[in-house]
């Protein structure tokens, strides 16, 4: 139950907070609805299972140069997809019909994209998660189980909840609030893929 219990709070947390990815998940949601925005809350479904065999094999002991090319890749793999947003921004139109059978899977793999080229679940499973799991495995595999499940639970919970609230009040927007607030969410992207770069040059300059 203590492992149960410590899972569902790092995964609400997780699943709440805002970056890359929940803003991935909004963008996707007032653009296509909630099925796109599904699809993206799911995606740490398709990564975590290597960064998190990864981290218990390397433990803290990751390359500080593996770290940074994938936050490099992480912070320009944001900017395109924000760029990319506030460009279509501009003629968009609020669509009611359902997503074609190629958007299905974009919608996926961007997200899968966001969340293994992001630092922050590989910072996550090498200080919080590998240790709490292997801590878990040790008392027995229904431990660890139990970890995951909660995280996990809350994790895409929380995200598939905002998909759902975003998805709810959509029907209320009309196309000019929609590109507005495509234009704000491609920034948003923006910003945090400048705001991963700026990791990787600030000790530059403070050298």
């Amino acid at each position: 139950m203590t492992y149960l219990l410590l899972g569902l709070s790092l995964g609400l947390s997780a699943g709440l907070s805002p970056g890359p990815l929940l803003t991935l998940v909004i963008t996707r949601t007032l653009d296509r609805g909630f099925g796109a925005g599904l699809r993206v809350a799911l995606s740490p479904l398709v990564t975590d299972t290597p960064i998190i065999l990864l981290t218990l094999l390397l433990f803290n002991a990751l390359p500080p140069l593996l770290e940074r090319v994938v936050t490099a890749a992480g912070g320009l793999f944001l900017i395109y997809l924000g760029v990319e947003t506030v460009r279509s921004a501009r003629h968009a139109r609020l669509q009611t019909q359902a997503a074609a059978p190629t958007a299905t899977h974009v919608d996926l793999w961007h997200g899968a994209l966001v969340n293994i080229l992001s630092p922050h679940p590989w910072l996550f499973w090498i200080a919080v998660g590998s240790p709490t799991l292997a801590g878990a495995w040790r008392l027995g595999w229904s431990y660890a189980l139990a970890f995951l499940a909660g995280f996990y639970t809350l994790l895409v919970g929380g995200k598939i909840a905002v998909a759902a609230a975003v998805a709810g009040g959509r029907r209320f927007l009309t196309d000019v609030w929609y590109r507005r607030l495509l234009w704000a969410a491609g920034l948003l992207l923006c910003l945090f893929g400048g705001l991963l770069l700026w990791q990787l040059i600030q000790p530059l300059m403070n050298r």
